[in-house]
């Protein structure tokens, strides 16, 4: 340890040549090691999945991963957000290789909105409109329509790899059981970056015991009727999000705390159809063939209390934590990418001053 201590005191190798090591390599962890990458750091994610696989564990595989604008969050986690917006919709416009789409939404809410609503979503959404009465069903209390960006996980995931991979990113697969074990594979490193969500409820230096497993289980609709969202806010948790690219819609949802079944639930499913029919009987039938419904099953890595995003110096290393996103992942990771870019950007400062 001594020696290790001596060679970051006296550095062999300069600050921005030493590889940025990221634990974990879903949509968190890909889309900073992406942009730590465009900005000349060399990295090396190390996770137990990785792009392209199709565990229910690997929660950035089956993700809804629509951008939507989340109610009752800070003024700086907005930004990341909108960061992220900015962000989908450039690979939208330029790259159709990407997954990401821009599609037609319709929120609807049970409530008047309250005053920190999903509302400051027309900010950074294009298009945005309040609905007037007859444009919405009549059981909702307000309603608003914009554009808004779809990601589809099964492409976007396998393109954020291949990104990594082309810009010189490094991927090692391998299960690691605390941040002490990653030290030790990458003695040079002085910048950690933990992104290992649910698993740092069992990093045995982390132990976050405010994170959870949240099972999520979708019905997929084969449909050729997939370029409008539709979004239910209230006590009803419904939503239909379109994946324009795989002619087909994704209908949800549930949230089951602490469950871990890979196994479909019929109920849960029967439920998601019925309650989305009625959403938009023009997109979901209501006896849909059986040959046009598969599922989706995912492990989401929530926290309590919400995502955790910090940096902290222990010894002569800096650990970054983000991780806890829920099912909020998609919409949070590329301006949370930002956010830890600059983080070690501070970092790199700090040793050249």
């Amino acid at each position: 340890m001594g020696e290790y201590t001596q060679a970051n005191d006296n550095p062999r190798v300069p600050f921005s040549q030493r590889p940025i090591i990221i634990l974990g390599a879903g949509i968190i962890g890909c889309a900073t090691a992406r942009q730590l990458l465009l900005n000349g750091f060399p990295v090396a994610l190390v996770a137990e999945y990785l792009p392209g696989d199709q565990n229910i564990n690997y929660a950035s595989a089956w993700a809804g991963a629509a951008w939507h604008a989340a109610g009752g969050i800070c003024p700086e986690y907005r930004y990341f957000q909108a960061v992220t917006h900015r962000h989908l919709l450039k690979m939208a416009q330029e790259d159709p290789e990407s997954g990401v789409c821009v599609v037609d939404a319709r929120e609807y809410l049970e409530q008047p909105p309250g005053e920190n609503s999903s509302v400051w979503g027309k900010t950074v959404l294009s298009n945005f409109r309040h609905l007037k009465a007859g444009e919405f069903p009549s059981n909702f209390d307000t309603a608003w329509a914009y554009d808004t960006l779809v990601t589809d996980p099964t492409l976007h995931m396998p393109w954020l790899g291949k990104q990594i991979t082309a810009l010189g990113g490094q991927f090692i697969r391998k299960k690691v059981e605390s941040l002490q074990e990653l030290y030790a594979l990458f003695p040079e490193s002085t910048v950690f970056i933990n992104a290992s969500g649910v698993g740092s409820k069992a990093l045995t230096d982390v132990m976050d015991d405010n994170c959870f497993p949240e099972r999520g289980q979708n019905v997929f609709l084969k449909t050729e009727n997939c370029n409008q969202m539709f979004f239910r806010n209230g006590k009803q948790y419904t939503y239909i999000i379109p994946r324009p690219l795989s002619k087909g819609v994704v209908l949800g949802g549930v949230k089951q705390q602490d469950d871990l079944s890979p196994e479909v639930d019929m109920e849960i499913a029967r439920d998601e159809l019925a309650r989305t029919h009625i959403l938009a009987p023009h997109i979901v039938p209501e006896h849909p063939a059986e040959d046009t419904i598969s599922h989706i099953i995912g492990i989401r890595p929530s926290r309590r209390g919400g995502f955790r995003l910090d940096s902290e110096n222990i010894g002569n290393r800096t650990i970054l934590s983000a991780y806890g996103f829920g099912g909020g992942g998609y919409a949070f990771s590329y301006g949370v990418a930002d956010a830890l870019a600059k983080m070690v950007e501070r970092t790199e400062r700090e040793s050249v001053i």
